[in-house]
């Protein structure tokens, strides 16, 4: 019998994640970096939110690993925290999990797919128009 992985991702921004969700110990690793140490505190906090919700029982038979690219230091955080929490959901399909995840931040379980607005001509930006003087 082969072993069960789950393979899910999360985005935000231009940031991607990619999450494999296997049975193990209860080791999270971002870019191969352990969670306890990756990343600034808030950027931490983000990333174990679904860690947490999931509880202790849950997560210490599961292994994670995943891979954040593209975007900033936040934008990768809040795509791997998606990427985690979807695939706890998906490998434990248990309804009280998503539940909790879903009151908790619906964007926990659905990718943010809003982007930056690209600039157009006339102006410093996507809204903004140059000043124009009459004197």
């Amino acid at each position: 019998m082969t072993e069960k992985v789950v393979n899910t991702s999360g985005k935000h921004k231009t940031a991607i994640a990619r999450a494999v969700v296997q049975k193990g110990t209860g080791i999270v690793r971002i870019n191969k970096i352990p969670l306890p140490i990756y990343g600034s505190y808030l950027v931490n906090q983000k990333i174990s939110e679904p860690v947490n919700l999931a509880g202790e029982n849950v997560i210490s038979k599961l292994d994670i690993s995943v891979t954040v690219s593209g975007g900033g230091v936040v934008g990768q955080a809040y795509a791997a925290r998606t990427a985690i929490a979807k695939g706890i959901v998906e490998f434990t399909n248990d309804v009280a999990v998503k539940d909790a995840f879903a009151e908790f931040d619906r964007s926990l379980l659905v990718s943010d797919s809003r982007q930056k607005e690209p600039k157009y001509f006339g102006g410093p930006g996507a809204r903004a128009k140059y000043q124009k003087s009459y004197r």
